[in-house]
């Protein structure tokens, strides 16, 4: 008969660490741990993890998963010592982070981060983020993308910025942003003008999927180091669509709208200025640091809103913090979009008095576009391919070409002016 220590079924291999300061600060974590991994996890703590990792046994681990908080950024010397030691032996790391600032998630993410999760874990976030880790790369492909572009850095531009904003959710300034600056790319039949659209809402963007374009994580790479950004790094970044627009989309993971700073916003637009024509960004609904550095650098800043309240409000409420703290109010042009249509016999004197009450100026109407906006979305494709004929489209193009006829106007007299001097 077989001894009873030859029937002890063999140990499983550690296969991931906790990491943390006190991990019963993160009990979500611990649950969502056993689920995922059952009995193959451990916990350590940040100077236990180090040493562990310098024995045998760490050869098993697929990767670690660093809990941090507001207090552990007195020590984030050391947490990022441990993801670079990690990263060393091949192991991966997800980030998870509750009321950590901006500037301490991004040195993480830069020093070896590969994931990052919010604290509480939002229902299945930490399995979907270990499936990634876990998962095989896949084989590079051969072929290009069909997205891909050979455009390169020229810095031989003096763009126009061209910021869209919606004054609330679902006022379609996304679908603007994107069909204004597909409409510019293509306003001249020869010659045209090189145009670049960037999607800065890095939670929610939805221009990837408005014009059929990949969220690449070489976007993610660029906004999260943009001190070591070059103009090849940023057109690398790019793709574009139909060989005419180029696309800087939004990060393929959802990331705080203030991993991004002034001075980031900055550099990227000093690159995308040097090398395009018109730059069109499609900014997030809320107000970050960085709004500010965009207003004032914007040439027209475009603000869309419908007759509801909740347009109306939202903007009061920005009119009074662009003018309490001086900012350029007077470069946001308000589009109200879904506008009442010829048979509306009252829609004149509605809208008269939307933009009295406001103290605002409309200075252009939208109708509504019906089904073809949200089918065309749906499909990726830009208005003048998918519903060319649709009044919305029209009026879009109209606008496009009006601020390309006015911004040739003006480098016309500019370069009289100077030939005189």
């Amino acid at each position: 008969m077989s001894s009873p220590a030859l029937l002890q079924p063999e140990p499983q291999p550690i296969l991931a660490c906790t990491v943390s300061r006190d991990v019963q600060l993160f009990d979500l974590l611990i649950e969502d741990m056993e689920t995922a991994m059952g009995e193959q996890w451990g916990d350590l703590g940040f100077g236990d993890c180090m040493l562990f990792l310098e024995q045998p046994e760490a050869e098993a681990l697929q990767f670690l998963a660093i809990a941090l908080d507001a207090e552990d950024e007195a020590s984030l010397d050391e947490v990022i010592a441990l993801i670079v030691a990690a990263k060393a032996r091949d192991i991966r790391i997800i980030l998870v982070t509750e009321d950590v600032s901006p500037t301490a998630l991004h040195k993480l993410l830069k020093a070896g981060g590969d994931e990052f999760v919010p604290y509480p874990l939002p229902d299945g976030e930490l399995a979907q983020a270990i499936k990634r880790v876990t998962s095989e790369p896949e084989e590079p492909e051969i072929a290009p993308s069909r997205n891909e572009h050979n455009l390169k850095a020229k810095n031989d531009r003096s763009g126009v910025l061209i910021p869209v904003q919606g004054m609330a959710g679902g006022t379609g300034a996304t679908t603007f942003a994107c069909n204004l600056a597909y409409e510019l790319s293509t306003v001249e039949k020869e010659d045209a003008p090189r145009v670049l659209l960037i999607d800065f809402d890095l939670q929610y963007g939805s221009v990837g999927t408005y014009l059929d374009v990949d969220r690449r994580e070489a976007v993610m790479e660029l906004i999260t180091d943009t001190e070591a950004a070059d103009e090849e790094a940023f057109m690398q970044a790019t793709l574009s669509v139909h060989d005419k627009l180029y696309v800087l989309t939004s990060p393929p993971d959802i990331m705080p709208l203030d991993i991004m700073g002034p001075p980031d916003v900055e550099r990227l637009l000093e690159i995308a200025l040097a090398n395009f024509d018109y730059v069109v960004v499609d900014m997030p609904t809320t107000l970050v640091e960085w709004t500010q550095t965009i207003l004032e650098k914007a040439h027209v800043y475009f603000a869309l809103l419908e007759i509801d309240m909740r347009s109306a409000q939202n903007t009061l409420r920005l009119k009074r913090a662009l003018q309490s703290e001086d900012l350029p109010f007077d470069k946001l042009r308000f589009i109200l979009n879904r506008a009442p249509g010829f048979t509306d016999l009252n829609g004149k004197a509605r809208i008269k008095r939307l933009a009295d009450s406001l103290g605002i100026s409309i200075d252009v109407t939208f109708p509504d576009g019906g089904k073809q906006i949200m089918q065309a979305n749906d499909h990726g494709q830009p208005l003048s391919s998918a519903a060319p004929k649709n009044a919305l489209r029209k009026e879009i193009a109209k606008l496009a070409k009006s601020i390309h006829d006015v911004n040739v106007g003006e480098a016309s007299v500019s370069t009289k002016k100077k030939k005189r001097k």
